[in-house]
């Protein structure tokens, strides 16, 4: 079937389901191109802990926003939007479908339905809430965040240290809630939008996180993280798989404990992934070995 007007097709699904693989079967199907949603797999220095595409991969199919910005770059999802939207015209004039794939929703869902432009951070106020978090702990920005924007933190991960202080600062930066930003109409699209996630059995998927982990172990994820270490207040490394080592070279726990750690929080991230597209009733569910079914789904879309 030929896809007359442009297509964008979203590729979503928890980490380590293999939604690379898949995304590359359908570009090769429909010889389009793909954008990355991975905010960890923008920058070039994470080539082992953000698992981006592999160069033999990134050979077969051209992939946009991989491996472009360096950790120490200041990169945030308004401008990821505005980067993607610019781009889409010029693929759809190579092909009438181009796919999305990632398993950052907030990145995907600020290309599909817009997002408000999100001020650049002020460095004299990240400073003063580093030093806050330094001095009063996570809880002092967890209840100042409750007050001034209750929506955001019943909806953030309050667990996650990066998106209570992010809520926070938009909140200290422009005298809005956060939440505002996120909860704008939807913009109009040039592009008609077909989302598709994949899923897999819990156990499977958590078994191959942790062999995932293992194998980034092996190729030398530890060293990785060890030349990254003096960049580690970078927002970039604020994230699973380097946490967890920088707190080992600091002394807090063992390596052993890490990679167990390592393992844990990103089957916990895992969850928080498909709760989040759950939540979206526009996906349609499909397994990782349902490639043929994804193929037809998508040359049936009306």
């Amino acid at each position: 079937m030929i896809i007359n007007t442009p297509l964008l097709v979203v590729l979503a699904g928890p980490t380590a389901v293999g939604k690379t693989d898949i995304a590359i079967s359908l570009a090769q199907h429909f010889n389009c191109e793909i954008i990355s949603a991975d905010s960890r797999q923008f920058y070039k220095e994470l080539e082992i802990g953000a698992a981006p595409p592999d160069k033999t991969q990134l050979e077969i199919i051209k992939h946009h926003f991989v491996g472009f910005k360096t950790v120490s770059d200041y990169y945030n999802v308004s401008r990821f939007e505005q980067d993607v939207i610019t781009l889409l015209p010029n693929l759809f004039e190579k092909n009438k479908v181009v796919i999305i794939t990632g398993g950052s929703g907030l990145y995907i869902d600020a290309v599909c339905n817009g997002i408000d432009d999100m001020p650049d951070f002020d460095p004299e106020l990240r400073k003063e809430l580093t030093e806050r978090m330094a001095t009063e702990g996570i809880e002092s920005l967890r209840l100042e965040l409750k007050t001034l924007d209750p929506d955001s933190y019943n909806n953030v991960d309050l667990k996650n240290t990066n998106r209570v202080f992010r809520a926070l600062e938009m909140c200290l930066l422009t005298g809005k809630p956060y939440s505002q930003f996120l909860q704008k109409p939807k913009k109009e699209r040039p592009f008609n939008l077909l989302r598709i996630a994949v899923n897999m059995d819990r156990a499977k998927l958590h078994e191959r996180i942790n062999l995932r982990v293992d194998l980034m172990m092996e190729k030398g994820l530890e060293n990785e993280a060890r030349e990254l270490y003096k960049f580690r207040s970078c927002n970039a490394l604020k994230t699973v798989g380097y946490k967890e080592l920088f707190e080992c070279f600091d002394g807090i726990h063992d390596l052993e404990t890490a990679i167990e750690l390592i393992k844990r929080n990103t089957r916990r991230y895992a969850r928080r992934q498909i709760s989040w597209f759950n939540r979206n009733n526009d996906y349609a569910w499909f397994e990782r070995e349902q490639i043929p079914e994804i193929i037809d789904y998508i040359e049936n879309v009306k």
